[in-house]
């Protein structure tokens, strides 16, 4: 059995906690309608009925403990989440201990490598964090399997996430391998910036962009002589240039 999240019975991998041991036992939560799946996963909006009714029927919906640790890399996957709540960062780590982010799970979405994971038969590549806490539906990979072998609407689905994945780690190895440090992060601010403040730190912002904590705090002291961004304590704000 693999070491992830997604098995009932399993200790989470990180140690910190066991999601599905008796002493993390929750009460029975309420199934989720029909409506709501609908709503939550835009992508099977047109899905059919039996579809639906059967994921619904093989998954256990369950809360997603935030600040944990779901996978590591080298783990088996027996089990997939579909996130109706709550975000989990996908990430690698190299010896060094440098991190970068891949892509970020949120709701109405599953993970792409979990999936290939499951379909390959191999080990999970990566690393999977929760950054922040929610609920997931819970679907075992045998009853994965099968439904992606039957049901059409289902391998749409994972065609698609796997298209939006595929483009956007296209994009990162191309900042990565062309891109100036500086620009990054300051393009970095403006995609999580709200109404012009992210609250982040040095250390978040280099394991997104897989660098280091002293190179982000060298380059936002820069930033901040330039004018373009204003910096206090756990937060920054980006100013109008």
């Amino acid at each position: 059995m693999g070491r992830g999240v997604l098995i009932p019975g399993d200790r989470l991998h990180s140690g910190d906690l066991i999601l599905f041991s008796p002493q993390y036992r929750v009460d029975k939560m309420e199934p989720v309608s029909i409506n709501i799946f609908r709503e939550t996963f835009t992508l099977f909006r047109d899905a059919s009925p039996s579809l639906i009714e059967d994921i619904l029927s093989a998954s256990r919906r369950l809360p997603l403990p935030g600040d944990t640790l779901i996978y590591s890399e080298g783990d088996s996957c027996s089990g997939i989440a579909f996130l109706l709540s709550g975000s989990i960062r996908v990430y690698k780590s190299g010896d060094s201990g440098r991190e970068i982010t891949l892509y970020e799970i949120g709701r109405g979405e599953t993970c792409i490598l979990n999936a290939s994971c499951i379909l390959s038969e191999k080990p999970y590549p990566a690393h999977a964090y929760s950054t922040e806490g929610g609920e997931m539906l819970l679907l075992p990979s045998d009853a994965f399997r099968r439904m992606i072998a039957r049901h059409e609407e289902m391998r749409d689905f994972i065609f698609s996430l796997l298209s939006e994945r595929l483009v956007a780690v296209m994009a990162l190895v191309e900042e990565v391998a062309f891109g100036r440090m500086d620009e990054r992060i300051l393009a970095y601010l403006t995609e999580k910036a709200e109404e012009g403040i992210v609250h982040t730190t040095h250390q978040k912002i280099a394991n997104d962009l897989g660098t280091s904590r002293e190179v982000v705090s060298r380059l936002l002291r820069d930033l901040e002589r330039k004018g373009c961004i204003l910096h206090a304590r756990s937060s920054i704000r980006l100013l109008k240039r």
